[in-house]
């Protein structure tokens, strides 16, 4: 689990105090006491990654699935305001109330860093930048990481940080996962098969990005006890042919045990 976290759950909650609550006599709930912990953690892996990039490029970041854009917002005003190099936030946020609200968060925060609200469906190609710096999402619902992951890669991303959240049946290779397990005779006990569908599901995120070119990691970015969906997907472009090679054999293995499971593309 990622623990040097160089920005404070305390510090984070005071943002987001000010920028979503900021009334009186009213506090962050619980929930947004936990947000603030995974949303600290998250800053100080984009802080990372961008200080690890070349300088010889301005960073675009994007936050994808952005919601209320809490990692968005505060990347711009915690994280790239410090690094002071040519630098713009993008939130990608298909529901138009959300949108209104980080844009009203967006003029509280007065980031010198540029800001933009695009209010569209995650895959529409056209809302996203090309070759961004750094893509993050934190808590993508459902096929939501499998849109962004497609997104990342077709814009030639340099650094994804994604943090999938649930997996339900719209998730495209829910059924496949479902048919392996029948085929690996998992039990249909409900807690034990649906965590070796998310696992297969996670597994098939990682192997995809690996052959698609990114080195990728899965690491547990904060306590279960804070989200039980804890897992962050690190993945940084590298381009190494004999990683993408052996991520496509790895994808061909993982699917074989099923009759009913395509051949992955």
């Amino acid at each position: 689990m990622v623990t040097d976290s160089n920005f404070s759950p305390d510090e984070v909650g005071r943002w987001l105090d000010q920028l979503y609550i900021a009334s009186a006599g009213a506090t962050l709930r619980a929930e947004d006491k936990r947000k603030a912990i995974e949303v600290a953690a998250l800053l100080s892996e984009i802080d990372r990654a961008l200080r690890g990039l070349s300088k010889a490029r301005g960073l675009t970041v994007v936050d994808a699935a952005s919601g209320k854009a809490y990692v968005g917002l505060l990347t711009a005003k915690l994280v790239l305001e410090a690094i002071a190099r040519p630098a713009k936030v993008v939130c990608i946020e298909r529901n138009p109330a959300l949108v209104a609200r980080t844009e009203m968060a967006a003029q509280t925060l007065a980031s010198t860093v540029p800001i933009t609200c695009e209010c569209a469906d995650l895959s529409q190609a056209g809302v996203w930048p090309n070759a961004p710096a750094l893509v993050v999402a934190l808590h993508a619902c459902g096929p939501a990481s499998d849109v962004i992951i497609e997104q990342a890669v077709a814009s030639a991303t340099r650094v994804l940080l994604l943090v999938p959240c649930c997996v339900g049946a719209g998730v495209a290779k829910v059924k496949d996962a479902e048919a392996l397990a029948e085929a690996l005779g998992v039990p249909r006990t409900a807690p034990v098969r649906r965590r070796f569908v998310h696992a297969i599901i996670e597994a098939d995120r990682v192997l995809t990005l690996e052959a698609a070119g990114y080195q990728t990691e899965a690491v547990e970015f904060v306590a279960p006890t804070v989200t039980p969906y804890n897992t962050l997907l690190r993945a940084r472009r590298v381009g190494e042919p004999h990683r993408v090679a052996q991520a496509h054999k790895a994808r061909l293995r993982l699917w074989s045990h099923s009759s009913h499971v395509v051949t992955p593309s």
